[in-house]
């Protein structure tokens, strides 16, 4: 299969579904990681347009881990709304990935980065298969099931799958401490130890299913991207 995960920024992925997507490429799936934005704002003294090249980089290092391509949405921080140019990037991520599955984040996450490409890439999914919404790229065949990752520190959020990534862990550490750009932001502006806030929601999502390390979420359940077999690893 070939797993589609789309996060707002380069990190997100890392933070909440990496060890899934490990999984899915220890199986032998194609796995391509896509962020919508540049990640340009998240740095206190770094100005946007070196952070972007500095982000871009260290998310290429984070999906080379896995053997994962990654895709950016090329959009500022905090500058992705639902307009016209948004949704035709994100049908062409979809068109371009082909996937037989997306993750993405749950529409009801923390901010409006989050938000926004969530409902972006719902309803790119479906428009990227419409031969008459042209773009760049010709149009996808399926319309592929969606699930939405975790939120950050698992807020509002009840998940109804997990995966078990006790096994992917040590590899979703590495991937995530590729963005070494962001401890420092991460620890002066959010107040966490990235490391130690991802492995504490993961072990809080084992503990609910019994095992030592896992990733929780919720499949979009509306006609047409329900199956009855199991989609996750």
């Amino acid at each position: 299969m070939r797993i589609l995960a789309v996060g707002a920024h380069p990190d997100d992925l890392e933070l909440l579904c990496a060890g899934t997507l490990a999984k899915y490429s220890k199986q032998g799936h194609t796995v391509i990681m896509a962020h919508m934005c540049k990640g340009d704002k998240g740095h206190f003294t770094i100005p946007p347009e070196e952070l972007s090249r500095i982000r871009a980089e260290e998310a290429k290092k984070s999906a080379e881990l896995i053997g994962a391509e990654v895709i950016s949405g090329g959009f500022p921080d905090l500058e992705l709304f639902i307009n016209e140019d948004a949704k035709r990037v994100a049908v062409d991520i979809i068109r371009k990935a082909k996937p037989d599955i997306i993750i993405t984040h749950y529409p009801e996450d923390y901010m409006a980065d989050h938000i926004n490409t969530s409902k972006l890439i719902i309803d790119a999914s479906f428009t990227a298969t419409l031969p008459h919404f042209k773009t760049e790229f010709p149009p996808h065949n399926i319309i592929p099931p969606i699930f939405f990752m975790d939120t950050l520190a698992g807020i509002n959020f009840l998940p109804t799958e997990y995966v078990d990534i006790t096994e992917e862990m040590e590899i979703k550490e590495k991937m995530l401490l590729c963005h070494q750009s962001q401890y420092i932001w991460l620890r002066d502006h959010d107040h966490i130890d990235y490391i130690d806030f991802m492995k504490t929601l993961s072990k809080f999502r084992g503990v609910q299913c019994g095992v030592t390390y896992a990733e929780g979420f919720r499949q979009y359940q509306v006609w047409g991207r329900v199956t009855p077999k199991r989609l996750l690893p």
